[in-house]
């Protein structure tokens, strides 16, 4: 539950202080404190200052956090323009977490400036106390920290309560919640119900695809994985949102293994613990369904989400089975551990089978992405080099930052098979997210597509915006990008 928001568009006082125990003030890019009008506690902040033998502009990159005299604490940090959308809310996100250290309740927000200054203060702020003061599920007799119940925001109101910057915050918090559940809370099962729960709740069309009708379909890619699972509880979930206005037809489609063994590729104990985590794709692709219904962006989308188990069982798939997918591609398998491609092969044909103008995936695919940029960046791949500008630009404009990675059609070279039409992956592993890609790409037919490989689900200490270790990458970017993608079809 994000915290409810109070507004008030006059400046943050030492009286409006006095009244609480905690704030955060975001300040302009200023040489000296006494340069920004009405400043509250400027000589306390000054005293720090120097007390540290710091310069008030090196708050842009370290925040501190005073007591004021009255025994509150305030955290100070600065808006440097100059500086990427991501650096100023990892900033942001630094100084609130010097406050909500001591877990409060309420928190006052001051941002101070020009109007224009106020106003980007204030929508960076909001989004990282909403984003921050949500508590993810936890199973501790004594929880580390209460949830953020109010925020009090002085300096700027905006007339339609920053409906954007809420809108994305549910969409990551609910990408994360579901991200951090157990395996053994959720299941595919269980995630299922919880799905339908919501698709209600929201009114979504809803429609499951579960393994009886997907054996009977001819889906033996997703099958593969699912057959090792002794619940026959795999499925692939549809959910359709239709917009009265909408200009685009737009696919989402996510990952959703919910736990990954390895198959007979066993994992490591090092690698297997944290594959609770392996359905984040699907998670993602939810969160931006709920951010955009929140929104009422004017477009058509679907969701996929291939929701399943990798489990090691008499029963599950094995190297040099060959297996057919739902568009008929047979393909020799190499590697038990290379799933994820498996279920988003038939989830991507039955998402092309509807002819959107877009699809976009997204996936905690390969380990060779994380070896290539680390769990800073994701990276992303797109069928024309407009797509590959378009989702450069919506990272930019969300803090979500993307590398892109080549498409080039020879590297299908390492997936030639003797057997099958197509090789799983190839054994020697390298480059094996483009590889993974180019496996991909035969299920898009050519519906232009996006491909998001998320190295940057989890990130120990936070990434950008989100303090907690799993991100919610890919939420607020894709919300930048479907709003992209209806200005283009205007």
């Amino acid at each position: 539950m994000l915290a409810r928001l109070e507004q008030d568009a006059a400046l943050l006082t030492a009286g409006d202080l006095a009244r609480g125990a905690h704030a955060l003030l975001v300040l302009p890019k200023v040489s000296k404190p006494d340069a920004i009008p009405g400043l509250p506690f400027s000589d306390t902040l000054a005293a720090a200052l120097a007390r540290r033998g710091k310069k008030l502009d090196e708050l842009a990159k370290s925040p501190i956090a005073t007591d004021l005299p009255h025994g509150a604490l305030a955290a100070w940090v600065m808006l440097d323009p100059g500086r990427s959308l991501f650096e100023r809310q990892t900033a942001v996100r630094k100084a609130l977490e010097l406050v909500l250290s001591e877990k409060p309740g309420e928190l006052a927000i001051g941002v101070f400036g020009g109007a224009a200054e106020r106003r980007r203060a204030a929508e960076l702020a909001t989004y990282v106390a909403w984003v921050n003061g949500a508590r993810l599920p936890e199973r501790k007799k004594k929880p580390d920290r209460a949830a953020l119940r109010a925020l009090r925001l002085h300096g700027y109101h905006a007339p339609d309560g920053f409906l954007k910057q809420r809108a994305v915050a549910q969409g990551n918090f609910l990408c994360r919640e579901l991200t951090v559940l157990p395996p053994n809370e959720l299941t595919p099962g269980s995630y299922r119900t919880r799905v339908k729960r919501l698709a209600a709740e929201r009114g979504w069309g809803h429609e499951q695809y579960d393994l009886k009708r997907l054996r009977k379909m001819g889906a033996g890619a997703f099958a593969a994985v699912a057959q090792g699972s002794s619940e026959e509880d795999a499925a692939i979930v549809r959910l359709s949102r239709r917009a009265g206005r909408a200009r685009r037809r737009v696919a989402l489609v996510g990952k959703g293994i919910c736990f990954d063994t390895g198959g007979h590729n066993l994992k490591s104990a090092r690698y297997m613990h944290g594959m609770h985590e392996d359905m984040n794709g699907s998670a993602v692709a939810l969160g931006i369904l709920v951010a955009a219904s929140e929104l009422e962006l004017p477009v058509d989308l679907e969701c996929w989400l291939a929701i399943a188990r990798n489990d090691l069982s008499p029963r599950a798939y094995k190297q040099n089975d060959v297996v057919t997918a739902l568009n008929g591609t047979t393909i020799e398998i190499v590697h038990t551990d290379a799933e994820g491609r498996m279920v988003l092969a038939d989830a991507l044909t039955l998402a092309a089978r509807g002819k959107p103008d877009l699809i976009v995936d997204f996936a905690t695919l390969t380990g060779s992405m994380h070896t290539a940029l680390g769990d800073r960046y994701s990276g992303i791949f797109a069928t024309s080099e407009e797509l590959e500008r378009r989702a450069l630009a919506a990272a930019g404009a969300s803090g979500e930052r993307v590398c892109a990675f080549p498409l080039d059609e020879d590297y299908d070279e390492a997936l030639e098979s003797r057997i099958a039409d197509v090789k799983q992956c190839a054994m020697e592993g390298q480059a094996d997210h483009i590889l993974a890609t180019r496996f991909l790409k035969r299920f898009v037919e050519k519906v232009p597509w996006v491909h998001m490989d998320l190295s940057g689900s989890s990130c120990k200490g936070g990434l950008g915006a989100v303090a907690t270790d799993v991100t919610g990458f890919g939420v607020a970017w894709g919300v930048e990008f479907l709003e992209q993608a209806i200005s283009a079809g205007r």
